[in-house]
């Protein structure tokens, strides 16, 4: 049997539970691999579980969204992928009854733009993309052979639904591109690092809290269960022998009721099952056995080791040693919790009425404690921000420090052409202030601009007036974040002589269409008094993992021009943001620091502060011309009018020192 070779290997979801055990493995295995993995650290994933791989030469870890087409082409280019094992989405049976359009967006459309980044780049060798038993649906009682590969797809819940459609994506792209894909169909999992919401350390956890055990239904229902060492070996197995165009089940024939899984951690804890268990309500449709045939896989040279009774006793233990891994996790030892999942943020709702959240830092996930619905908060705040832009990078930011600073706020539903999805959203969350981070920038850049036209046109112009119209209709402020890259260097403001473009300026770059498009909807925009346009300018965060960062960006180039420009410290202005909307600001502001910085000037800041082996060539605006499709601005803002407004904002030097460099220095 042949075998395969990977050298380079994207995991994605990796800080979750299964696939974390599966990076450690072939990290510690495999020193010559190189291991990148993606996680967006949502509720269930957390850096811990890759503490035993964190030091290890060949291990790289990158927070990201599948859904980030351009970080997703960034990585597999700058990292060389040649595999990737998709493994990231969302699995909660629960909270897919409940929530059930993120789990299509992060399970169907992540895989979309997975499988159109390796079409796109055409270096990928093996795509494994990870499924679950519960495709097949729900099978007979009475069944003595277990569901087969080829077996129909009858999926029974909004979960198992989105998982089916991944699949044919996934199936399609390797019959009409020829991608080299396999795909795998696994049985329950359990053990150590795995989130409480499942069924095994949530019965746990509330046995170590002398809680009852809450069952659905009356525990009649039968599942299969395999340890994740043995499950990430499988995988192991997968990536080396498995055969491009198959697919796989991971399974077990050793069934088990829901019930025997209660009195067997009922036993282990010497609770007595008769009055530590509780019989509640089922879910909406909960299928009443998956079973499997894995013969297939078995062919392969893989079987499982782990016996119940041990694996359930090493999970135990680890969670006994590890009681406080996933922090405060009340809300989801709930029978049956709902999350309503938020960047940042995510909720529970339960039928006691009760709402927690999550607040995802750099190495966990920590919930907040629950208050009471209608209960009174600690302090009242008036303020009620609507966001667009959920999914982007200004949009996620602006919601972090609206729950840092206490304040209010929801992301909207509807899309900005739709005036009457506008409507509903404020009708529903009825804001204060409408925060508008929506748009098009292009999938990587703006060079897709110049090939979507009409699409660039829809969400940069049309989209912005429309919710400048209804905005104006409801009496509210809209902050628009909008952008600089709409002047050049001319005559009248020559490079270098510190004379900076001001607010009331006439745009005078149109080199790009993105450029276009946002110099001409910000020409309609003064015609709403409603508006505060803020113009940002080559975005920076402390984030030097974040692929939209100019620094990330410029530092992984092999060639840079050297020209100053204005730029936006994030971490700075984006609170200042939120100021201007409590003054009620409108008009149009340079959204800059004051004063220039060159590239070169950045990459020295990043040798001195970060690496200082960094190494690197620059090119002129001719040669950049001949790999890009359309020319980038170039200019100096003038942020008097801001500054003067906000003395105590810092020069773009000063401050990408204090805000980019000095938190994140290595040297």
């Amino acid at each position: 049997m042949a075998s395969y070779k990977p050298k380079n290997i994207l995991i994605t979801g990796a800080a979750g539970f299964i696939a974390s055990h599966v990076a450690n493995r072939l990290v510690r295995n495999y020193p010559e691999y190189k291991i990148v993995v993606l996680d967006k650290l949502d509720y269930c994933s957390n850096t811990k579980n890759l503490l035993p791989s964190k030091l290890s030469p060949n291990f790289k870890f990158v927070k990201g969204d599948i859904e980030s087409a351009d970080l997703v082409n960034y990585l597999l280019i700058t990292e060389s992928i040649d595999t990737i094992m998709h493994f990231a989405a969302q699995t909660h049976v629960d909270n897919s009854f409940g929530n059930s359009f993120e789990f299509t967006k992060n399970n169907i459309y992540g895989t979309h733009v997975l499988l159109e980044a390796c079409k796109v780049t055409g270096q990928i060798r093996r795509f494994i993309h990870v499924s679950t038993d519960e495709v097949y649906g729900e099978t007979d009682e009475d069944a003595v052979v277990g569901n087969h590969e080829a077996s129909q797809l009858l999926p029974t819940n909004p979960y198992s639904a989105t998982k089916a459609g991944a699949e044919m994506l996934v199936m399609a792209y390797g019959r009409s591109y020829g991608l080299p894909v396999i795909t795998t169909r696994g049985n329950n999992v359990y053990g150590p690092n795995q989130f409480p919401e499942k069924l095994i350390p949530k019965f746990i956890l509330l046995a170590m809290r002398g809680k009852t055990l809450p069952i659905h239904g009356d525990g009649s229902n039968v599942r299969s269960y395999l340890y994740c060492e043995d499950v990430a070996e499988a995988f192991e197995v997968i990536l080396h022998k498995g055969e491009v165009g198959r697919v796989y089940n991971i399974g077990t024939k050793k069934e088990r009721r829901v019930i025997d899984v209660a009195r067997d951690i009922c036993k282990l804890f010497s609770m007595d099952p008769e009055t530590s268990i509780e019989f509640v309500e089922n879910r909406p449709f909960n299928d009443q056995r998956y079973f499997l045939d894995d013969q297939r896989l078995k062919n392969l040279g893989w079987s499982e080791r782990t016996v119940w009774e041990d694996g359930l006793k090493k999970t135990i233990e680890w969670y006994t040693q590890n009681p406080d891994w996933w922090g405060d996790v009340t809300g989801a030892l709930l029978p049956h919790p709902r999350m309503l999942m938020m960047p940042g943020s995510t909720h529970f709702d339960s039928e006691e009425g009760k709402e927690t959240s999550y607040v995802s830092g750099p190495n966990q996930t920590r919930m907040v404690v629950p208050t009471p619905k209608g209960g009174s908060s600690p302090q009242k705040q008036s303020l009620k921000f609507l966001i667009y832009g959920r999914t982007g990078w200004i949009g996620g930011l602006l919601g972090h420090l609206c729950e840092k600073q206490g304040i209010a706020f929801e992301y909207g539903k509807g899309r900005l052409e739709d005036r009457s999805s506008l409507n509903a959203d404020i009708q529903n969350i009825k804001p204060t202030h409408v925060f508008n981070a929506a748009g098009v920038t292009g999938r990587p850049n703006v060079d897709w601009c110049e090939s979507h036209k009409t699409e660039t046109i829809r969400a940069n112009v049309a989209g912005t007036l429309t919710l400048a119209d209804v905005c104006r209709d409801h009496g509210l402020l809209m902050m628009n974040f909008a952008t600089g890259c709409i002047f050049e260097y001319d005559a009248a403001h020559p490079q270098g002589s510190g004379i900076g473009f001001k607010e009331e300026d006439k745009p005078n770059f149109i080199g790009s269409f993105y450029s276009k498009t946002k110099a001409m909807v910000e020409e309609l925009l003064k015609e709403y008094d409603n508006v505060c346009t803020l113009r940002v300018r080559m975005p920076i965060s402390s984030d030097l993992n974040n692929p939209r960062n100019f620094i990330t960006k410029i530092s992984r180039y092999n060639k840079v021009v050297n020209i100053p420009n204005s730029m936006t410290v994030l971490d700075e202005l984006l609170p200042i943001s939120i100021e201007m909307a409590k003054k009620n600001l409108r008009g149009i502001w340079n959204f800059t620091n004051p004063g220039v910085v060159s590239h070169n000037e950045i990459l020295e800041m990043y040798k001195t502060y970060i690496d200082p082996k960094f190494k690197w060539e620059n090119f002129t605006l001719e040669e950049q011309a001949k790999v890009i499709v359309a020319p980038r601005s170039n200019n100096e803002m003038d942020a008097s009018k801001l500054k003067k407004e906000f003395p105590e904002l810092l020069s773009i030097k000063e401050s990408l020192i204090k805000y980019a460099f000095e938190p994140n220095r290595r040297t």
